[in-house]
């Protein structure tokens, strides 16, 4: 998790804080020195309350019916790869209804210099 948050890092602003929920990959000392170094605050949601974050439980739905679901892994660098042409279709082709029916990146595009939370969907880290 904290190889993606750096990846990010070095693309656009630190947020000032992430929501996440209690998943083990994100109640982890590394991702807790990592948030602190960079000054970022952890909001957990509450258990278990999943709404709290529905942003990334819809994302982390999305993600297992369209593409985790819908295939057979031969490793961890198929997985890497079909993933990674999922999420090339699901950032900048796909329109989001949740985003005025724009691509993520025409909507980020638009945020640009506005500063806001990061919801990061539980389980997803390379």
């Amino acid at each position: 998790m904290v190889r993606v948050l750096e990846r990010i890092a070095g693309e656009r602003a630190v947020p000032r804080a992430i929501v996440i929920d209690n998943g083990l990959e994100l109640t982890g000392r590394v991702l807790d020195r990592w948030a602190y170094g960079c000054g970022v605050q952890l909001r957990f949601i509450a258990r278990p309350k999943p709404m709290q974050n529905g942003f990334a439980e819809s994302f982390v739905g999305r993600l297992r019916d369209e593409c985790l679901n819908e295939h057979w892994f031969t490793g961890l660098t198929d997985a890497r790869r079909t993933v990674e042409a999922w999420r090339q279709d699901y950032n900048p082709v796909r329109l989001h209804s949740g985003l005025g029916y724009r691509t993520p990146i025409e909507a980020r595009q638009t945020w640009a210099g506005q500063t806001t939370t990061l919801p990061i969907p539980a389980g997803l880290s390379q």
